[in-house]
């Protein structure tokens, strides 16, 4: 049975994203009105599930895993190459053409979507024997190391293999990308789909298996001691945070629409790991506020990139890449004022909420306090 707290927060929930589907119905509905406002929201959407992937790995379990645009990387190619139709593979295949095994084959987005997140987890379930016995640095620098692998492999004209020899540009087009890759037909898909994985790994976090990643986040010695696996815990976590990273990866393909090996290089794993950060490491709500907050920020602040006249005079400063400098500023103002991010482990609920206003007009009443005091003193 429910308690109190829990039966509140279901409501809130529910009424965020009643409220969501409204909006985004709204959207689609004037979707030549919006259009670049839907492009924004289903990119910070795509992100906001990869973002909370990577928090599992490295705010819920402890693992400090950079491998993310390699996972990210399997799951694109995988479901692009299985959702382009047959006829557009013709022209997307164009230098050495595609493999036989690939010409017909065309799945629906949900079915290839699944299968690239599956690719993802089967890479991390062997992957992981090796490099989850790694610990702090060594492991983020063999998963970094991994992510690499990847991108070369996708970008390779031909793999060559002791006895065999893979022409790659028939498989993932090697260096000229993919392209033609079927679309959200609306912004409300995009947001089921982002809903769906995003619900699957709130009960993965809030359960069982949730508590014993935080128990080895904790303190290992002592999950060993109440008969936590610490290998096999962790290997599940590796294999679940990239899982939902191939799904991820998938939905990025869909939102992108063409991809190349550049599109997953290491700045994309840093770009993701700032989102964590920002929002706050071991935060379900924080990755989510912190996919939100980069990838609108980015896009508020694009008025800096061009020059802008206050009463009639041209302010030099507002010039091509002004916007990146503004954006570094403000998030370096985030990091010193929220040092364990927006939301420092802690979820958004009315609770919370209610807690956070109440410390506000407590700091209100006090600052009003002191300011009649030093009127006082100075009468």
């Amino acid at each position: 049975m429910l308690n109190k707290n829990k039966l509140i927060n279901i409501i809130f929930a529910t009424i965020i994203i009643a409220v969501s589907v409204l909006i985004l119905v709204y959207l689609d509905i004037h979707e030549k009105s919006f259009r670049y406002e839907i492009s924004i929201i289903n990119k910070a959407l795509v992100y906001a599930v990869i973002a909370l992937s990577m928090n599992i790995a490295i705010g819920f379990t402890g693992l400090f895993s950079l491998g993310q645009a390699g996972f990210l990387a399997i799951g694109a190619y995988v479901t692009a190459i299985l959702t382009i139709s047959p006829e557009d593979k013709i022209s997307v295949y164009y230098v050495d053409g595609v493999a036989n095994f690939l010409q017909n084959i065309q799945f629906s987005p949900v079915v290839a979507i699944l299968i690239g997140g599956l690719s993802a987890a089967i890479v991390a379930s062997i992957l992981g024997f090796p490099v989850l016995r790694l610990k702090s640095d060594y492991l983020a620098i063999a998963t970094l190391g991994f992510a690499e692998i990847i991108r070369a492999v996708i970008a390779t004209p031909q793999l060559n293999l002791p006895g065999l020899k893979i022409n790659m540009n028939r498989i993932t087009n090697g260096s000229f990308g993919l392209k033609n890759i079927p679309n959200f037909k609306s912004s409300l898909e995009c947001f089921i789909y982002c809903l769906i994985c995003i619900v699957l790994m709130i009960f993965i976090i809030k359960s069982t298996i949730g508590r014993d990643f935080r128990a080895v986040r904790e303190d290992e010695i002592a999950a060993q001691s109440v008969g936590i696996n610490i290998f096999k815990t962790k290997e599940l976590s590796f294999i679940i945070s990239s899982f939902f990273t191939g799904i991820g990866g998938g939905l990025l393909a869909m939102y992108l629409r063409s991809i190349e090996s550049k599109t997953f290089s290491i700045n994309l794993t840093y770009e993701i790991l700032l989102m964590v950060v920002l929002g706050g490491i071991g935060s379900i709500s924080g990755s989510i506020v912190g996919s939100f907050l980069v990838n609108v920020g980015k896009e508020v602040l694009r008025f800096c990139d061009t020059p802008q006249n206050i009463f009639g005079i041209q302010i030099p400063i507002f010039r091509t890449g002004f916007r990146m400098v503004i954006y570094s500023i403000l998030l370096m103002i985030i990091v010193l004022f929220f040092r364990k991010g927006i939301m420092g482990g802690k979820e958004i609920s009315p609770k919370e909420i209610s807690k956070f206003l109440k410390r506000t007009v407590d700091k209100f009443n006090m600052f009003i306090n002191r300011i009649k005091k030093k009127k006082g003193e100075i009468r």
